[in-house]
């Protein structure tokens, strides 16, 4: 990585997510930057998630995911409940808004623009993460709001990224 200046890396832009999914009955969703649109016809998302995360092992077995775009007014303990405790320890869910998609996964309403669920078409295994492309079966628009970017996320709100997030190494950047 010595010709990798992560500056450059630091430029891409990226919106503020939580990708859910539900496992025999049980909740769990994470906070997650690497959200994208791939196709339209059928159309398909591609999402980036730590292999270490609850939500990822949950993923690979459900082979269905939920993303819900957060707002840019968004609180940090809202965003502390889905990035930095773990569904291991908390419901994450508790106290937290949302109706559950024909799947069964969670479509949450608090703080959120809009949201969507899918079902995995193909799952991509990388060194620390899993990629993995969903068509959409479901997805809802709430309202119109500022979105939450990841630079907003470091710049307004002064959060720092978890050690399984893919873009932990800019935290030295600050």
């Amino acid at each position: 990585m010595a010709n990798v200046d992560m500056k450059a890396m630091f430029s891409l832009t990226y919106g503020m997510y939580i990708v859910s999914t539900n496992l025999e009955g049980r909740l769990n969703g994470q906070i997650a930057n690497t959200v994208m649109q791939i196709t339209s016809e059928p159309v398909c998302v591609a999402i980036c998630i730590n292999k270490a995360n609850l939500t990822t092992e949950m993923v690979l077995k459900s082979g269905t995911f939920s993303v819900s775009v957060l707002e840019l007014d968004v609180p940090m303990t809202f965003i502390g409940q889905f990035g930095f405790k773990s569904g291991r320890v908390i419901d994450k869910f508790e106290n937290v808004k949302y109706t559950l998609a024909e799947s069964g996964n969670p479509l949450i309403e608090d703080w959120s623009v809009a949201a969507f669920d899918a079902k995995v078409v193909k799952s991509v295994e990388m060194p620390s993460h899993y990629l993995f492309v969903g068509e959409v079966c479901e997805a809802k628009y709430y309202k119109d709001a500022p979105l939450l970017t990841y630079a907003d996320y470091h710049k307004l709100k002064k959060g720092k990224s978890p050690k399984t997030a893919p873009t932990f190494g800019f935290n030295a950047m600050k």
